[in-house]
């Protein structure tokens, strides 16, 4: 059962890829659909063994890499982690899958982007199956082409060649920390399998080895560089530049990628190591200030974006920002359970952007958009949902797992628990602001397309509506449902030896928090809808007018913090210039001008002047072949003299 979960994606891409002409487009659609389908069902099912059932399962598929003291075995691990993320990869890509085939409908290469997908879902699950570092690694970067096929899917657009490049190149900056970090991991446990290192690391407490010329913790060292690679997949402060400009894919590929599942590689891998990480506090603090300070940032800059992807993308950001600073105050169980809530209300969102993005014949700018509520009631109710998930409101599940994270900040106490409370605060606040102001400017208020786009706006096909409507049965059941498996009395039992806590667990001190606590964000969620609506249905000039007089503001968010200019100026342009450098002077001048190009011209201009002796006339041959002779008796005469 385990080995179809895993390798039917694979098997459906293969088919589908090369194989796409012969089975055609409906071939194709029909054979990823039903592959993926497959394993998410299979995927519920192990749920309920493995989680609810209290088991273990271990899978040897077969020996990968065996090189002297170095083995290393391609195995599945399955325990309650590995099953609650194959359910979320499945399930919503089997849902995206289903939803593709509406959305692309009039795509011309439809086999292709349906491989692309079942590609990426198999990269996924071999990550989140991975009994081992290296097995890890593969399906992290195995995640990372696929995301770079998928963004640049329609790469007839400079736009969208450009967005897979980067995305591309920054998760490379992840990935090397990722694989040092992996590195440092075989030089210090001397095994790559997760249950040796894991139960061997605390003997290493306190070592130190030298890295960089200082002599540093080896637990440290070691989280921090696995860290640096959450980082670049998750898309935290720093490392996130890629994750708007990914937009530029197509909708169901933001909903893949941003909702359940690249993004969360990165949250996986921390709660996956928490027995690593549990002993490495100053690497715990940096994961709560990193997570607090993204989820913060994100949100400011969604309170000014007008294409409607972007601002659910930076929704997306920000909300990674609040598992990380979960993870970080050692609240592994709210931060899945985040994982977990989050895949269905953010998928929602995204498809249902694309419904929108679909009836409004390809416009995304919400400036361009309003007053279309009546033509799509039932992607308008839809998005409702999944907005007040993400806002928090009860009893949508955004709201049990945000505010566990918020609560289990506040129970870490001083320090960096009272910086992520705060910053989660503020930032749930924006969340419901930025989220009101998407439904307000884009359904409500007069229209602002011209009268042929809202001519066309419709609500879009069966295919693609019955997907959101699964989604938001999630988004409104699952937490509730899940809440005392994930995070209540049934922690203990549910998550059994898949997540480690050193001394206490957090989550017992976060039920017992004051009442202001527990019902701080939901009035600070009500206020930032209440706000919005004051600011886009009651007053809309105010917006306007605030954007005026505070430009400077208005710019610096609007601008994402400067953060792509700031990278260009320090990183892209001297490499730039470096590279122009080598290609002038040291390829064109030295190696060519010296090499090939030399040599050929040195050939050209002795055969130039060559030329120029042959003129056709006699007396001028007869001229060089005297000169010719006496230079001969002129030699031989030298010869004969220095002979005597």
């Amino acid at each position: 059962m385990y080995f179809a979960i895993v390798f039917l994606p694979l098997i459906a891409a293969i088919i589908a890829g090369f194989g796409g002409r012969w089975l055609g487009d409906r071939g194709a659609q029909l054979v990823t659909c039903i592959a993926v389908v497959i394993s998410a069902l299979l995927s519920i099912y192990a749920f309920t063994q493995i989680g609810l059932g209290h088991q273990t399962v271990h899978v040897e598929l077969l020996t990968w890499v065996s090189s002297g003291s170095f083995d290393v075995n391609w195995a599945l691990k399955i325990d309650t982690l590995t099953v609650v993320m194959l359910v979320v990869v499945n399930g919503v890509s089997s849902l995206v899958h289903i939803y593709s085939i509406g959305y692309m409908s009039h795509d011309p290469a439809k086999p292709r982007f349906m491989a692309y997908l079942s590609l990426f879902t198999f990269a996924m699950l071999m990550l989140v199956t991975a009994d081992n570092f290296v097995q890890m690694f593969f399906g992290w970067e195995g995640v990372g082409l696929a995301s770079y096929l998928l963004i640049g899917f329609w790469y007839k657009k400079p736009a969208a060649n450009a967005a897979a490049i980067k995305a591309f190149l920054v998760n490379r900056v992840g990935d090397f920390g990722f694989m040092l970090g992996i590195l440092a991991i075989f030089l210090t446990f001397g095994v790559m399998d997760f249950e040796t290192v894991f139960a061997t690391a605390s003997d290493h407490t306190g070592e130190t080895f030298e890295f960089l010329g200082y002599q540093v913790d080896v637990l440290t060292t070691i989280t921090m560089l696995l860290f640096i690679g959450a980082m670049g997949k998750s898309a935290q402060l720093g490392l996130h530049t890629w994750l708007p400009d990914a937009m530029e894919g197509p909708t169901p590929v933001s909903a893949l990628i941003h909702a359940a599942t690249m993004v969360t590689a990165g949250v996986f891998m921390v709660a996956r190591c928490s027995p690593l990480f549990e002993l490495a506090p100053f690497t715990l603090d940096v994961v709560i200030f990193v997570g607090a300070s993204t989820a913060i940032f994100a949100a400011t800059v969604g309170l000014v974006q007008n294409d409607i992807k972007r601002v659910i993308a930076y929704s997306t950001c920000s909300q990674l920002g609040y598992m990380f600073f979960a993870l970080g105050v050692s609240a592994y169980g709210a931060a899945i359970f985040h994982l977990f809530t989050h895949a269905f209300f953010k998928a929602l969102l995204f498809l249902g952007s694309g419904s929108v993005i679909h009836g409004m014949s390809d416009e995304q700018d919400m400036r361009k958009m309003g007053g279309i509520w009546r033509h799509m009631k039932g992607t308008y109710a839809l998005m409702w949902i999944g907005s007040l998930a993400l806002i928090g409101i009860f009893p949508f599940a955004g709201y049990f797992s945000k505010d566990m994270i918020l609560e289990s900040a506040y129970a870490a106490g001083e320090g960096m628990g009272e910086y992520a409370f705060a910053m989660g605060i503020i930032a749930a606040f924006m969340t419901a602001f930025y989220s009101g102001r998407l439904i307000f400017m884009t359904f409500h208020g007069k229209p602002r397309a011209s009268e042929e786009v809202m001519s066309h706006v419709h609500e879009s096909p069966k295919i693609m509506m019955i997907p959101l409507i699964i989604l938001a049965i999630g988004a409104v059941i699952a937490g509730f449902v899940f809440y005392e498996y994930f995070v209540g009395h049934d922690y203990d039992a549910f998550w059994g030896e898949a997540l480690f806590v050193a001394g206490d667990n957090i989550l017992d001190a976060a039920h017992h928090v004051p009442a202001w606590v527990k019902y701080l964000p939901l009035v600070m969620g009500a206020a930032g809808l209440g706000l919005s609506w004051f600011f886009y249905i009651r007053r809309p000039d105010i917006p306007k007018a605030l954007a005026e007089t505070n430009g400077p503001i208005y710019r610096f968010l609007l601008n994402k913090w400067y953060f792509d200019e700031l990278y260009d100026l320090i990183f892209v342009r001297p490499a730039k210039w470096i590279g122009y450098q080598f290609w002038k002077i040291g390829d064109g001048r030295i190696i060519d001008g010296l090499g090939p190009d030399g040599v050929s011209g040195a050939i050209a201009w002795v055969a130039g002047k060559a030329r120029l002796m042959h003129t056709g006339y006699l007396y001028h041959y007869a001229f060089a072949m005297l000169i010719g002779v006496v230079a001969l008796l002129t030699w031989y005469g030298v010869r004969i003299g220095d002979v005597q």
